[in-house]
């Protein structure tokens, strides 16, 4: 029961507390940043300290908070249509799944729409194995996909572990071509792409290529470390796809629309998918939304059979509203290209910081996607924290990011791993003013360098 004399900040915190579970948590002692509301590129909290979103809240505020076109589109849409059966037609879906047909690569033609990136991966793995009559899928260790049964399963992210028991079977997991810590022990990124390569191939024999619906990737690596792909990795795991008739998934939900540079991260390698999935930047997260996209060939070998799939609020009307006017966002303020602009600078001054701090491993970036890595020793590249830490192994990490939102600034904290994927608004003025913040908070973690 709530008491009176609780101040009204307080009462709101206490009531999200006590009445709701916060995602990937101990429930006790938790002290979220009770948000009174956003714009541009920060957050302000009830007691109006400011906070700089330095990883655009989980990568998918893409255009920034409080843009008014889609709040203004949202209301339009509603003042018309908010819910239909997905079995009905409306103007506003046909406008954007013809648009993402546009916008995608290759021959991506029809789109299943969700209310985000799990539900749009769980229908990948079926459409899939559907359309190949085969039940495997492989995917990468060092990938997140989404917190569903479905989703969760295909993550190599040790987010999975607790509810192993439970995962869905037939998922295969192979390394990724993690140069910096190469599994390998290569000594180039290309050598280390190649011996992932030999790797993948040796694995799909093992499992038989005859039995394996979907290879699924990211577009590009995101919160399992914003990994680089060798130059030519995704397009020798299409050619393997070809080889022995696999189906090659995309998942794009973090990477796509700008994230990386281009519309799509795998846009940056010249590779077309069977499968795409997306949701984030697709709304830029003002209202939930998801969508997988398959080819014609795909979709037209359902024309005469029954696709058992489907959800109760797909191509909700009201979410299409949002992603049609976030998709006039980026085109009407060319949101895309200023992304490569940032980019630039962003790699421009971290380099500078590396200069001053001896705990950064490495800085791994393509667009606005990137990652630090905290080390003990820039040689030995002991890592600040291991791998899937523990809270009482985070110590100086935990500190570090206690400093960070001390200091005014909201990022993803993993491990040994700072994240940096602001807004594509971000300027270069806001730029310096987060890597200041970073800078002030590494001092901390330069002490424990040897």
């Amino acid at each position: 029961m709530l008491i009176n004399t609780i101040g009204e900040a307080e009462q709101i915190l206490q009531q999200n507390l006590d009445y709701s579970f916060f995602s990937w948590s101990k429930q006790g002692g938790l002290n979220p940043i009770n948000v009174h509301r956003a714009n541009g590129v920060y957050l302000y909290d009830r007691g109006a300290k400011r906070y700089l979103d330095f990883s655009s809240q989980l990568m998918n505020v893409n255009i920034g908070h409080g843009n008014d076109s889609v709040r203004n589109a949202v209301n339009e849409q509603m003042k018309e249509l908010s819910f239909i059966s997905p079995g009905c037609a409306t103007e506003i879906r046909g406008k954007v799944a013809r648009k993402l047909e546009q916008l995608t690569p290759g021959n991506l033609t029809k789109s299943l729409f969700t209310l985000g990136g799990a539900e749009a991966i769980d229908n990948s793995i079926k459409l899939a194995r559907l359309y190949t009559g085969r039940h495997k899928i492989i995917a990468n260790y060092r990938a997140y996909h989404g917190a569903s049964i479905g989703a969760i399963a295909t993550s190599g992210d040790p987010r999975k572990l607790l509810v192993d028991s439970q995962q869905v079977p037939n998922i295969v997991h192979v390394e990724n071509p993690y140069f910096y810590r190469c599994p390998w022990y290569s000594s180039s990124i290309e050598e280390c792409g190649q011996r992932a390569i030999d790797n993948l191939d040796m694995v799909l024999k093992y499992e038989g290529p005859e039995n394996v619906a979907a290879i699924l990737m990211e577009g590009e690596s995101g919160t399992s470390g914003c990994i680089k792909y060798p130059p030519f990795y995704l397009r020798k795991v299409k050619d393997l796809c070809e080889k022995y008739g696999i189906l090659f998934i995309s998942d794009e939900i973090m990477s796509g629309f700008g994230r990386t540079g281009k519309w799509f991260g795998v846009n940056n390698h010249d590779v077309t998918p069977d499968i795409m999935c997306v949701a984030k930047g697709l709304t830029s997260g003002y209202i939930p939304l998801g969508a997988m996209i398959a080819t014609k060939e795909i979709a037209d070998s359902f024309n005469d059979r029954y696709l058992p799939l489907g959800l109760t609020y797909s191509a909700h009307a009201v979410s299409c509203a949002a992603a049609m006017a976030v998709i006039g966002v980026y085109e009407n303020e060319n949101l895309i290209e200023r992304v490569s602009q940032m980019e630039a600078y962003m790699n421009k001054q971290v380099s500078k910081l590396m200069d001053k701090h001896p705990c950064i491993g490495d800085w791994r970036n393509t667009g606005l996607l990137g990652c630090l890595e905290i080390v003990k020793n820039r040689e030995t590249k002991e890592p600040m924290a291991p791998y899937n830490a523990k809270p009482s192994e985070m110590g100086v990490m935990s500190k570090v990011a206690a400093k960070i939102r001390e200091l005014g600034m909201f990022t993803f904290v993993k491990w040994n791993f700072i994240f940096i994927a602001p807004s594509f608004i971000i300027t270069e003025e806001q730029i310096d003013e987060g890597l200041d913040i970073i800078s002030s908070a590494l001092s901390i973690a330069d002490e424990e360098c040897n």
